[in-house]
């Protein structure tokens, strides 16, 4: 009883924030249990919302994605990849270079294959500031480098924070995507804009 009722809770935070209720949050609250679910998103939730602000979507959803790649964790990767997609077409107007729904491809890549594939797409979209930024996060999660400022230790605690949720994932078998985990996914105009321009450009 608690924990459809601890899930229920989570489900519709998600879904306030953005959208849809995330099909992980059983699984979360099934690996931590009821009140430690409770206390992982006290905990992480509100940091990570600062962190939204701080850093912005944008270097936000990057590091997720790269940190959810490198985990093997397919459900997130795409969660992340997918919000990142939807902000770069709203902010800058144009498609992003790469479409989530072909991450699946990128699972198993070694860290040096990740981080060359995900420079490409950067220097494609124009994204020349976040190259060292991904480059970061790849040693951050690889234990190669410690946080030197307030930023890194906020990419840091990312790390942290999302490696959780990729395991529970991963330990679940949740792979089959989602939806994008930002309130971006709420804009159906650019949601249904970057589907189109999706399709054309196939």
């Amino acid at each position: 009883m608690l924990d459809r009722a601890v899930t229920a809770f989570l489900q519709a935070g998600c879904r306030m924030m953005w959208g849809f209720s995330p099909r992980m949050i059983p699984h979360i609250v099934a690996a931590m249990g009821p009140w430690g679910a409770l206390r992982w998103f006290a905990a992480n939730m509100p940091r990570y919302l600062v962190t939204l602000q701080v850093l912005g979507g944008q270097r936000t959803h990057l590091a997720g994605m790269v940190v959810s790649l490198h985990n093997g964790c397919l459900y997130c990767a795409y969660g992340h990849g997918y919000a990142l997609e939807l902000l770069y077409l709203r902010d800058r107007d144009r498609l992003f270079p790469l479409d989530a729904r072909t991450l699946e491809s990128w699972i198993g890549l070694s860290s040096r294959e990740l981080a060359d594939r995900v420079q490409d797409v950067l220097r494609t979209a124009g994204m020349h500031a976040e190259a060292v930024w991904a480059d970061t996060t790849v040693a951050l999660v690889r234990g190669e480098q410690q946080p030197v400022d307030a930023a890194e230790h906020r990419l840091a605690h990312l790390v942290r924070m999302f490696g959780t949720i990729n395991r529970i994932a991963v330990e679940a078998g949740c792979h089959a995507p989602d939806e994008a985990q930002n309130p971006v996914n709420k804009d159906l105009a650019v949601k249904k804009r970057n589907a189109e321009l999706r399709a054309t450009s196939v």
